[in-house]
């Protein structure tokens, strides 16, 4: 049985169980979080020593950090390089997007590897297997698009990116208004060529129930992906966006009864007054299914610091009710993350996601918040480290200038806090 389908038989699974006490909540609460579609656990029992993870309401805002090779450069070695700075620096979920090399060895070995739950687009392989096949993509056929995917399934994919909302009407409604800069999503792209070259419906829209099947023999979570994502900040919240969403709505509804859990993929670029309402408009639609969003980056000229156009867009959404935010880092569109660049995207999104946690209430959200603001009172550096996103980078910071004092060289002997205990007699809280 599914995750789902023991959710909805009133079954508790240890998973269910784990993630309860790691989100401070109950077992019930999430057993019936999943029996109503509002809470996933994205875990494929074929990937082994997995530490689960639950997504959706009520619980932490999650971040997922993308790794993967490109036609260009990329080794199983560098991505592995890059999987281990996912989870020293904490990311709940990693997707491979290879595009070049040895896709399926590489997969395998970030599955083996990885102790958090781990995403693929399966249409990349499917698509460039069909260069190699065909001599294009668009000679894909729909077996072979289906072939793949239950691959990914079999060799422990714990949830995979699918984009079924990229129909022959959303096609016709992007074509019939036009945007700025079209189509941004690889798999969106992929399956558009092939829809218009083949004059023919999208395969995983037509054989909707065949994409279930796989995914519920292998208790696959499906990420019902945003093709029609508005690549530019111009183009957000346009019909083409919203009539895909409406479809994925109602496929994330066939997916529920079918036993298969499901999340929903959202934009992408928006501006800051019109993140709220797609929130709002996607849990409206989709029965309030987890909401994975791409940044929201809300500028387009953020070139070499889209961490943090993105992260400012993600605390909006997160804070709005998204559950599941996309890291997007320094490297965004302008060339392959290194490691790095990966470091930089996770914590930028472990901040947006806790400063939206925090305002949604969640359990202990604000606990750390507190015992750094103890550390702070109390002068004590190391504390303040070991609290922060990224305790090495604290520790560099903080001794790249000395003082004379105990105090930071920013204020040096004028420490405004040194000084209300030293003059008004305040005692500082002890630890």
């Amino acid at each position: 049985m599914t995750q789902l389908e023991m959710a909805k038989a009133g079954t508790i699974s240890p998973e269910m169980e784990q993630v309860a006490r790691q989100e401070g909540v109950t077992a019930e609460y999430i057993r019936a979080g999943i029996a109503d579609g509002t809470i996933i656990i994205p875990v494929n029992p074929k990937h082994r020593n997995l530490i689960p993870c639950g997504i959706g309401r009520g619980l932490r805002t999650k971040i997922n950090a993308n790794i993967g090779t490109s036609s260009d450069y990329g080794t199983i070695k560098s991505e592995l390089e890059k999987l281990k700075v996912v989870v020293d620096y904490k990311a709940d979920a990693v997707m491979d997007l290879s595009t070049g090399g040895d896709i399926q060895a590489l997969r395998r070995a970030v599955i083996a590897a990885s102790p958090i739950p781990v995403g693929t687009v399966p249409v990349y392989q499917a698509g460039i297997g069909a260069i190699n096949r065909h001599g294009s993509m668009i000679g894909m056929t729909p077996d072979e698009l289906f072939d793949v995917i239950e691959e990914h399934a079999r060799d422990g994919v714990d949830f995979v990116t699918v984009h079924c909302g990229v129909t022959r009407s959303a096609i016709a409604r992007l074509k019939q208004q036009g945007r700025v800069a079209d189509v941004v999503s690889r798999g969106g792209a992929f399956l558009i060529g092939w829809i218009l070259h083949n004059d023919k419906e999208n395969p995983l829209y037509e054989y909707f129930d065949r994409l279930l099947d796989i995914a519920r023999k292998y208790d696959v979570t499906l990420s019902l992906g945003d093709g029609m994502r508005p690549g530019s900040i111009s183009d957000a919240t346009d019909r083409a966006q919203i009539e895909e969403l409406v479809t994925i709505g109602e496929l994330a509804q066939r997916a529920l009864q079918a036993g298969v859990q499901v999340m929903i993929e959202g934009p992408g670029h928006l501006p800051l007054n019109q993140i709220e309402a797609n929130v709002q408009l996607q849990k409206s639609i989709c029965k309030g299914a987890p909401f994975y969003v791409l940044g929201p980056l809300v500028t387009d000229i953020g070139a070499g610091y889209d961490h943090i156009t993105g992260a400012i867009g993600g605390a909006i959404a997160a804070a709005a009710g998204a559950d599941f935010l996309c890291y997007v880092t320094p490297a965004e569109h302008l060339s392959l993350p290194g490691v790095e660049d990966v470091k930089q995207g996770i914590v930028a999104s472990r901040i947006a996601a806790h400063a939206a946690d925090i305002v949604k209430g969640v359990k202990g959200a604000a606990d750390t918040d507190y015992k750094m603001s103890q550390a702070r009172k109390q002068l004590d550096w190391e504390t303040q480290a070991a609290l922060s996103f990224d305790p090495e980078r604290s520790r560099q910071v903080h001794r790249k200038i000395s003082s004379s004092g105990t105090a930071c060289s920013m204020c040096g002997s004028f420490c405004a806090m040194k000084l209300v205990e030293q003059y008004l007699g305040v005692a500082g809280p002890r630890c």
